[in-house]
C-alpha cells in the first residue's frame, strides 16, 4: 500500500497572515485537525495543528491576534504519494506527528493522518492482506 491509497486529497490550505481564530473556524468547519500553511515567500510548506491554536490559547494568548505563521511548524518532512504506508507511519511516530503532508515537486497533493494509516491496515486485514502484519 502508498501513501496516495490512504491520503485525503482534500485539503485545508490557510496563510500565514491568517488569524489562529480564522485558522480554528476553517479547520473546524471542515472538520479537520490540521491545515497546510502555504507562503508565497518559502518553498515548502507549514502546518497549523489543533495542537498548536491549543497551546496558543493556553498560553493566554488571544485568538483574534495571534497570527498563524508565529503558531505553525515549519520544519517539516513531506511525503510523496509513492512512498509505502510504512515508511509513512514510521515518521509520523518518529516525529511524534499526526499529520503528513503529501507532495509531487512542489505541489501539495495530500495529507496523510495517523487515523488515515489505521484505516488502510484495519481495511487491508480485513480483506485478506498482509500490509498490516508486515508493518
Amino acid at each position: 500500500m502508498q501513501v496516495r491509497d490512504g491520503m485525503s486529497t482534500d485539503v485545508v490550505s490557510i496563510g500565514p497572515a491568517h488569524t489562529l481564530r480564522e485558522a480554528a473556524k476553517i479547520m473546524s468547519d471542515r472538520r479537520v485537525g490540521s491545515a497546510v500553511v502555504l507562503d508565497g515567500d518559502t518553498d515548502h510548506p507549514g502546518i497549523l495543528t489543533e495542537r498548536d491554536i491549543l497551546a496558543s490559547l493556553a498560553a493566554g494568548q488571544d485568538p483574534d491576534a495571534e497570527k498563524v505563521g508565529d503558531h505553525l511548524t515549519e520544519d517539516i518532512v513531506v511525503g510523496a504519494p509513492d512512498w509505502s504506508v510504512h515508511q509513512a507511519a514510521e515518521t509520523l511516530v518518529r516525529r511524534s506527528w499526526r499529520h503528513l503532508v503529501v507532495c509531487e515537486g512542489d505541489d501539495v497533493v495530500g495529507i496523510l493522518s495517523v487515523r488515515d494509516v489505521v484505516q488502510l491496515w484495519v481495511e487491508d486485514r480485513l480483506s485478506g492482506g498482509v500490509a498490516a502484519s508486515s508493518a
